[in-house]
């Protein structure tokens, strides 16, 4: 009894876990298509150059403010959207703690 307790806690962390990168990676995808909104429509605006109230207009569902994350201990993460694509960092280096950096997991997959 005790081993498949284990077994199902082990399970569950795994699967929180995979929730909260696709999650994440959810968010990076909808500010990737905010940023590729933005630049069809100012062609010569720099993506190094945005600001988020450039962006928030042009995300999905018109939230009001760019998407925010937790990492696996909680921490939270900043969005850099100031990089194509855009990635959630923590202490100014790319957050991504599963195997692939393009595995759709912390990141915004496979271009």
């Amino acid at each position: 009894m005790l081993s498949l307790s284990t077994v199902v806690i082990v399970s569950i962390s795994s699967l929180n876990e995979w929730k909260l990168g696709r999650s994440s990676a959810e968010s990076l995808k909808e500010v990737y298509l905010s940023q590729k909104s933005y630049l069809a429509d100012h062609p010569s605006d720099s993506f190094a150059d945005f600001d988020a109230d450039d962006l928030i207009p042009y995300l999905p569902n018109r939230p009001g403010a760019m998407p925010t994350a937790l990492g696996l201990e909680e921490e939270s993460l900043t969005l850099n959207f100031n990089l194509m694509p855009p990635q959630f960092q923590l202490s100014g280096t790319a957050y991504d703690p599963s195997d692939s950096p393009s595995d759709g997991l912390w990141d915004v997959g496979s271009l």
